[in-house]
């Protein structure tokens, strides 16, 4: 991105209206001042100035428009590795911002678009942690509006390439799904019914309590078990002279991928390293109680048969 930023200096004017209409308005008339500053070459009283409106109080879209006039200003001094620490700064704070691309230079934009390529797939990985932690709390309005955050950031054009293929593409049919669990369960209860007639009727039992973190296996008559998605065994780089087997046992978490694996009945010595080492890389859908996405334990036999000469 440096590169991007180091030829900006003398071509970044006009990327200095972005936000302009909103601060034309906006109570606090320092910002014009910061803007004048700017157009007066004062780039370090600017950059103070601007220092200190941020770290007050302003509207969200005064927020971004001081984060890239901030950008700008450090670039006309010859500050570029702050200018680039800057613009990180600001898609990690704000990853849904795209400033107006029409008012701000083509290197501007080059620089804008390649760092929130880079950054926008980490950022939605983290976003979509942060949700699964509030979601496994409870704390289900926050979760539903931090998985919707997730599917607009996978929307985003930018990384629309990304989000077409694993891991992100997978992260949205999972936050899909747990954004319309957590929306239900944070739903307000439906009102009460009117008062039953008088007539004397036995409570039938309560229905069982779920714990959806549990680990859950083929012996729990509710699930529905994970299924392969990918799991390609290696071929056999030696000669075998009998057929051989084994046993894989497999623990798989509610994202489909394999948490952990134990060779319980080992295959031939000379292919059980291979064949774990290729068991890293599989995938499943996971299984699921009620719908909801859980842990898994599967067991995969694995058995070897000797060439035909």
């Amino acid at each position: 991105m440096t590169r991007h930023l180091k030829t900006i200096v003398g071509t970044c004017a006009l990327a200095f209206a972005v936000g302009a209409p909103s601060l034309a308005y906006a109570a606090d008339n320092s910002v014009a001042a910061a803007r004048e500053l700017y157009a007066s070459a004062a780039y370090d009283d600017a950059l103070k100035m601007l220092d200190e409106l941020y770290a007050g109080s302003h509207t969200r879209e005064e927020g971004r428009a001081i984060g890239l006039y901030r950008i700008l200003c450090l670039v006309a001094v010859g500050r570029v590795s702050d200018a680039d620490q800057a613009l990180e700064a600001l898609v990690n704070h704000d990853p849904l911002f795209r400033p107006a691309m029409d008012d701000l230079s083509p290197r501007m934009r080059t620089a804008v678009i390649d760092t929130r390529k880079r950054l926008l797939p980490g950022i939605v990985q983290q976003r979509y942690r942060d949700a699964k932690t509030a979601y496994d709390r409870q704390e289900f309005a926050a979760a539903a509006e931090a998985f919707a955050y997730v599917l607009d950031a996978l929307a985003d054009p930018e990384i629309a390439d990304a989000a077409a293929q694993p891991p992100l593409s997978d992260l949205r049919v999972l936050a899909g799904g747990f954004r319309d669990l957590s929306e239900k369960a944070a739903a307000p209860p439906p009102p009460p019914p009117p008062p039953p007639a008088p007539v004397v009727v036995q409570a039938p039992p309560a229905a069982p309590v779920r714990d959806y973190r549990k680990l859950y296996s083929s012996a729990d008559a509710d699930v529905v078990a994970a299924v392969p998605v990918r799991q390609s065994f290696p071929r056999f780089s030696g000669r075998l002279v009998t057929p051989a087997s084994g046993v894989i046992d497999l623990i798989i978490d509610a994202t489909g991928t394999v948490e952990k694996a134990t060779l319980r009945v080992p295959v031939d010595p000379r292919y059980d390293h291979q064949l774990m080492t290729a068991v890293e890389r599989w995938q499943y859908k996971p299984a699921t109680v009620d719908g909801v996405p859980v842990r898994f334990m599967k067991s995969v036999q694995v058995n070897l048969t000797p060439d035909r000469e």
